[in-house]
């Protein structure tokens, strides 16, 4: 009987062992076939995607079910970002997140609404007592919608462990159909040293890709020599979806042996910044392609990244044939491999061209540094870049050129312009600005004022220079007239707008009294909710004062009436 047991307690463990996240605990969030505009991980701007959001059909409103029993945790509600957002804490430990909500269900709306009433702000974020706001499984908790950064309707899921780490809902049993493998687009390859080469070339070099009747790829051989890496763009799609998804997994080796494996399972907010150390950065900011670099460079601190031999790199002698191949899969097991078959050869390379002209300051990775021209200066803090660079600093009238926004930071830099030599009343109407490469408008950065000091923090290089704004921000009405009578109307609906700075926040009162106007950003309408009711009068008097970046302010003043 003993061994029987311990027989079956072996099992039990290793079942366990095998697969550590429960599949049977967590339902799906919405009551539709799934499918997916993005998974988890998946290559997003400046980070992984921390979710799987989920295709409404187009629309919004759509029932958003808590996904296991549990209480409400967090409340957020942000103009930016994810938009209506609601955290449920359950009692196995891990967290459900549902982003870009239309609204929640009528008891939550209550709860918020009051809570925004009381705070006289749109934006919140509340963290409720624990158990105050208990949810049972499959209780109708929001409907979904297209709020805060969303670019078109959808439900953003997430499931994050005690730690706050995501970790992709479909470990835990949420299923998306897939039966077709992943495809690879591109393959590129790195030389890593100064004697190595690729095909005769001594930086990145594209390497032409067939695919084979079976699914898979194969590359033309390559002549190569040195330390190497190589890069890949790839892609998934689901069954019932025509848009590309990311991957789940990637392994290289090299004549057979294991070089690196990704594993997109799980990260932490605190690494998924490196994404950008992760990618060709540089090919993605003047391309807009992704390149994922198949081997680990110093200060890449991933933990999806498992290094098996020399950080996924290798080493290509004279005269020797190899072969380098990679395996992508997607979550269902879908895989697809590449072979890459390489020829050891060894060749005498030119020098590289001298470098072009410009006033460059070297930045070593690991120091402070501040740069100063004129009245401009740069602080570069320790570990802003992962690695030491040299950087083109330029200081021309007002407009500071810093490098290129072609190499990833990983901490913001603070850009200061002296403006003591401006006009008392244009100090107050100046900002920082970013100078895209391409066209003529200036894009605000946030910019804090402190005597005749104007700072700035930004994680992107590039130029910059002083904007003034001195155009109160515009405010109209959308489905109202002055002294109308609006009684059959449910929302009171107006857009304002700032063409320079941008909004910064604003105020409305009906009759003196603070009303709720919902922002959406990116229509730029101001949303009031009749329903509210905290209106009844007859006559209405309604003001509005809307503030942008620098201080400029715009009020507004109408009277309607509705029974």
């Amino acid at each position: 009987m003993k061994v029987i047991f311990c027989f079956l307690l072996f099992g039990i463990l290793c079942c366990n062992a095998q697969s550590p996240y429960p599949k049977d605990y967590f339902t799906s969030p919405l009551d539709i076939t799934l499918t997916a505009s993005g998974t988890f991980a998946e290559l997003r701007s400046n980070h992984f995607h921390s979710g799987i959001d989920l295709k409404t059909k187009g629309t919004e409103g759509l029932n958003v079910y808590a996904a296991a029993s549990g209480y409400v945790s967090r409340i957020k509600i942000s103009r930016f970002g994810y938009g209506k957002a609601l955290y449920i804490t359950h009692p196995n430990g891990y967290t459900s997140v549902y982003a870009h909500l239309q609204k929640f269900s009528p008891s939550l709306e209550a709860y918020v609404k009051k809570q925004q009433y009381k705070k006289e702000t749109f934006e919140l974020e509340v963290f409720p007592q624990r158990n105050s706001l208990k949810i049972a499984a499959k209780e109708i908790i929001a409907y979904s919608g297209n709020t805060g950064g969303s670019s078109g309707p959808h439900l953003h899921f997430e499931i994050r462990d005690k730690q706050e780490r995501p970790i992709n809902p479909m470990l835990f049993g949420i299923t998306i159909k897939d039966t077709t493998r992943p495809q690879i687009h591109e393959l590129f390859g790195y030389p890593l040293s100064e004697e190595s080469h690729v095909n005769g070339a001594r930086s990145r070099v594209k390497i032409r890709i067939k695919k084979l009747p079976n699914g898979h790829y194969i590359s033309e051989q390559i002549s190569a020599f040195g330390a190497l890496g190589f890069g890949i763009i790839s892609t998934d799609q689901h069954d019932l979806a025509s848009n590309k998804n990311g991957l789940s997994l990637i392994n290289t080796s090299f004549n057979g042996s294991k070089r690196l494996e990704v594993d997109f399972k799980r990260f932490s907010f605190d690494e998924t910044k490196h994404l950008n150390r992760y990618i060709d950065y540089t090919y993605f900011a003047e391309t807009k392609k992704r390149i994922q670099k198949l081997f680990i460079q110093p200060n890449t601190p991933l933990s999806l990244l498992k290094d098996h031999n020399s950080n996924g790199t290798v080493s290509v002698a004279d005269t020797t044939n190899s072969v380098y191949k990679v395996v992508v899969s997607d979550f269902e097991g879908n895989q697809t491999e590449l072979t890459i078959p390489i020829k050891g050869l060894k060749k005498e390379l030119p020098n590289p061209p001298e470098p072009e002209h410009h006033i460059l300051r070297q930045i070593s990775a690991s120091e402070n540094i501040t740069l100063e021209k004129d009245r401009v200066s740069v602080q570069i803090y320790s570990n802003t870049f992962y690695d030491d660079i040299a950087l083109n600093f330029e200081v021309i009238n007002d407009t500071l050129k810093l490098g290129k926004p072609i190499i990833p930071l990983q901490k913001p830099i603070a850009i200061n312009f002296d403006i003591s030599h401006y006009k008392k009343a244009d100090k107050e109407q100046l900002f920082i600005g970013n100078v895209p490469e391409y066209g003529d408008k200036l894009y605000y950065i946030p910019t804090k004022k402190r005597g005749d000091t104007l700072t700035a923090r930004t994680k992107k290089l590039g130029h910059y220079t002083l904007g003034i704004d001195n155009e109160n921000p515009k405010i109209k009405a959308i489905n109202f007239k002055n002294e109308s009578w609006i009684s059959k109307l449910r929302y009171l609906k107006l857009k304002i707008s700032d063409d320079s700075s941008g909004i910064k926040n604003y105020r409305a009162t009906i009759n003196d009294k603070w009303i709720l106007m919902e922002y959406d950003a990116k229509t730029q309408l101001l949303i009031h909710d009749f329903n509210d009711a905290i209106i009844t009068d007859t006559k209405h008097n309604l003001k509005i004062i809307v503030t942008d970046n620098v201080g400029n302010s715009s009020t507004f003043e109408t009277t309607f009436y509705r029974k």
